[in-house]
Parts: C-alpha cells; sequence; structure tokens
C-alpha cells in the first residue's frame, strides 16, 4: 500500500505554494530516476514518496495553459486595486479563483505507482469531492464536457460549480489539483468568466451558500483526506524513512 504525506500549509502566497510544489515533484522524478538506475544494477529500490497539501491563498486569480486572457474582466490597474495577484500557470483549464475560505488541495502523487490514466485521476479527484459533498447531504455531479464538480440544477434550473479542477503531470508526477469552496467569497468570481463558461445556467457556488451556514473547514478537510484514502487506496504517514539501501 502506498504512502502518503500530508501537509496542511495553512495561508500561504501561490507563488510560493506554486514553488513547494514544484520542488517536491523534482524531488519524486529524480527519486524515479533513481530507481531506474537502481533497478539496472539489481539493487533495492528507494521508497517513492507521494504528498498530499492543503492551503489557503490570498485572493488571486490563475490562468491555465488552455485560457483566455479574455476571461479576466479586470484591467492590471484594477486588479492591482483590489489587492488580487494573477498567474499564468502550467495546469489544464481556463481562469479561476483562489481565497479564503477555499481548500486548495494540490495531490503530488507518482502515478506509476497507482494507474498511468490521466482521465481516470481527474475523475478520481471529482469523486472525492463528490463523497464529501455527501457527507453533507449534498449531491454532487459531474457535467459532460466540462471538468470539476456542479451540483444539480436549482429551482432556477442553474448548475452550479463548487470545485473547479486543474492538474499538470511530469513523467506522471501531478501537481496543482482541486479549489473547493468552502466558505469562500464568491465576489470575486464576478471579475471572471470561471473557467470560461459564459452560460446563463451555470454559476458558481460554495459550501456554505448550499447549506446555509459555514461549515467548519477543518472537519471538511478531515473527511476530504479519508476519502482520498480511501479512494486512492494509501495510507497517511508522518514521514518515510528508507532504510533500503542503508
Amino acid at each position: 500500500m502506498e504512502k502518503v504525506i500530508f501537509k496542511d500549509i495553512g495561508k500561504i502566497a501561490y507563488q510560493e505554494a506554486w514553488d513547494f510544489q514544484q520542488g517536491l515533484l523534482n524531488e519524486l522524478v529524480a527519486i524515479k530516476r533513481q530507481n531506474r538506475e537502481l533497478s539496472k544494477q539489481g539493487r533495492p529500490l528507494a521508497t517513492q514518496l507521494h504528498y498530499l497539501l492543503f492551503c489557503e491563498h490570498d485572493p488571486v486569480y490563475t490562468l491555465g495553459k488552455s485560457g483566455s486572457m479574455e476571461n479576466l474582466l479586470l484591467s492590471d490597474e484594477e486588479r492591482k486595486n483590489k489587492e488580487i495577484d494573477f498567474f499564468k500557470i502550467n495546469r489544464g483549464g481556463d481562469i479561476t479563483y483562489h481565497g479564503p475560505g477555499q481548500i486548495v488541495g494540490y495531490p503530488i502523487f507518482d502515478l506509476d505507482c497507482f494507474f498511468t490514466d490521466v482521465h481516470k485521476y481527474v475523475r478520481y479527484l471529482e469523486e472525492v469531492i463528490i463523497r464529501t459533498l455527501a457527507d453533507y447531504g449534498l449531491k454532487g455531479i459531474r457535467k459532460e464536457n466540462f471538468t470539476g464538480v456542479w451540483l444539480e440544477p436549482d429551482k432556477d434550473k442553474i448548475f452550479r460549480k463548487i470545485c473547479a479542477i486543474g492538474v499538470h503531470l511530469s513523467r506522471w508526477v501531478t501537481m496543482h489539483g482541486f479549489a473547493f469552496n468552502v466558505n469562500t467569497d464568491l465576489q470575486y468570481f464576478n471579475n471572471i468568466i470561471p473557467c470560461g463558461i459564459n452560460d446563463n445556467n451555470k454559476a458558481v457556488t460554495s459550501l456554505s451558500r448550499e447549506l446555509g451556514y459555514e461549515p467548519d473547514i477543518n472537519e471538511v478537510k478531515s473527511k476530504l483526506k479519508q476519502h482520498f484514502a480511501d479512494l486512492f487506496g494509501f495510507v497517511f504517514v508522518e514521514k518515510v524513512t528508507d532504510t533500503k539501501n542503508q
């Protein structure tokens, strides 16, 4: 069974979190390369590591590599006056918002240890959110041709997106991940066309809006962690000590 190190890194600047992810990804890729050489030499392999990071960001808009700047509805000056950062990044998808009250999850997994199927991986991320929503009596759904997790139409026939997903892989090691609106200030989404979706029957929502109260964010994190472990079939550890090559 694979072992995953969990880190709740709290509120962190977006660039700092991106650099942290990249460092962990580089670490995992280096172990893969090392293990290829060890395998050729018939020597025991080093233990591969995996990480699951949770955090919150100060207000920031991020634009994926397939996104359009037209979906950011603020000028640079307007955005800076509102003290909102902006980054073009290497994940898939279009533009989204990260901010306080939102759980941002960054799995740094070596999918060679799980399954080498990026579409299945994204479906698993969606399923983690869907199972967490079910814990709160809400039915999360997938929308064909739209990545992420939605809620079924309300009385006004509006689909509401509650979680955005965008990932990047290098040598089957993942980074970036999901943004789950828990107690998020949804007004920030008014300054963008979220995920590039400009349909009258689609909107953005949060767990607190749907429940009518603000859930304890640490409780939500605990449920997410459990569903990750159950679905991917791993266990959480404080740290991994490799003794195979000592």
